[in-house]
Order: structure tokens, then sequence, then C-alpha cells
């Protein structure tokens, strides 16, 4: 077997430490446009504090990217589509919403991030209650920053049987965010 360079220097899984429930201020990697079913769907990443980098790290070592969610555009939703650009333009001065999602590349927003149960329907966890971060809200990265924000408690399920909760394993490491490594 080939040798791994810095193999000391790298941290076993179980090591690292998990994005947890809170405010954090997020950069907009893509945005793709769902127009059949009218929503943007979002990759975002941490860009500061102790997480910066979470879900690019996550993505090098599992070949998974985590940091995602949806913004309707359906008549019902539309309220909170504006709120999400709203936000987006609040945190990123200069910048006016032109109705090209490919604008929203590289902008900084506040992210709300809640855990909520899910039960997977396959893999090795099928059938299990499971914990997992979803953006629970958007806002401007000055209320993150001011601590204006209140992380809502455990979403739970409305009804389970069967094992008990686990949480969902990840694994970040805080590096440098840079848009030339990203797998998109």
């Amino acid at each position: 077997m080939k040798k791994i360079e810095n193999f000391e220097e790298i941290k076993a899984s179980g090591e690292f430490d998990s994005l947890k429930p809170g405010g954090y201020i997020g950069v907009l990697y893509k945005a793709e446009d769902e127009s059949d079913k009218e929503y943007l769907k979002v990759f975002f990443d941490i860009a500061e504090g102790e997480f910066a980098g979470y879900y690019k790290n996550l993505y090098s070592q599992f070949n998974f990217w985590g940091g995602t969610f949806f913004r309707s555009y359906k008549e019902k939703a539309l309220s909170m589509f504006k709120g999400f650009i709203k936000a987006v333009e609040e945190s990123n001065p200069g910048y006016v919403w032109n109705w090209d999602e490919s604008t929203l590349k590289g902008k900084k927003v506040g992210l709300i991030l809640q855990e909520e149960e899910f039960v997977p329907t396959g893999g090795a966890h099928a059938g299990e209650l499971r914990t997992h971060l979803i953006v629970q809200k958007v806002v401007n990265v000055e209320t993150i920053k001011s601590g204006k924000f209140k992380v809502p408690e455990l979403k739970k399920l409305d009804k389970y049987t069967g094992p008990t909760v686990q949480t969902q394993p990840t694994a970040p490491q805080s590096v440098n965010i840079s848009n030339d490594d990203l797998p998109f």
C-alpha cells in the first residue's frame, strides 16, 4: 500500500467537532433553479468561525455535500423567498437581486440551523430514528453577528416506533474556503 503523507496529522473520524444547531455566517456556493418545481436548490458552506469550511471538508472526506437548502418561489411561498433575497441583499452591500441565480455565488448570508428528526428509508440506518441539521431560517449577517436570533428546539417527528435516537455522523475540519476547489 502506498504510504499516505502527513498521516499522523489527519484526525480520525469521530475526533471532529460536529456542526451544532445555532446561527452561522454562511457563503452561498451555487444555486440551481428547478423551474418545473418552482424552487432554488442552494448549496452553502460555513464562511466564518470554528466551523468554516465544514461542508467542503465533509465533501473531501465522504464525497457528500450536506450544505443545501431549498427556497420555493411558488405563489404560496413568495414571502419566504423574498425574505431569503432580502437577507442576501442586506448581507452584501451593493448586491441587488436580478433574477439570475448564478449571481448568488459567493454571497454571504446568516443561517439559523435547527436539528430535525428523520427516518432514513435506505442504507445502513434504514428505519432508525436519526437527526440532522436543516436551515430553519435565512437572515442577514448582522443578525447572526449581533446574536439577535433564537435557535429553535429539536423538530421531532409526529410518530415513531423503533430503535433509539442516534445522531448522523459528520466529519468537519476548519480550512480556508476557495471557490476553485468546489466539486460543482
